[in-house]
């Protein structure tokens, strides 16, 4: 989970799992896979650095790394 300010300044935390869009409109609008939509006072930048440790955190994002290195070796 990672934590993101909605525009009234309450706390939200998001399952970082489920987020397929972030992007800025300019305030930041994550859209998740369920297709529901928030807008956040984080910039783009900052959520993706969230989503990012948390995927460290959990091994996921060591793991992309190298399938990615791995993709067309013979």
């Amino acid at each position: 989970m990672i934590a993101v300010t909605r525009l009234n300044g309450k706390t939200v935390h998001l399952n970082a799992l489920l987020i397929e869009v972030v992007e800025e409109t300019p305030d930041t609008l994550i859209t998740l896979t369920t297709g529901k939509k928030i807008l956040v006072l984080e910039k783009a930048n900052e959520v993706i650095s969230s989503i990012q440790s948390y995927l460290r955190s959990i091994g996921v994002y060591a793991a992309t790394l190298k399938s990615d290195q791995t993709e067309g070796t013979s």
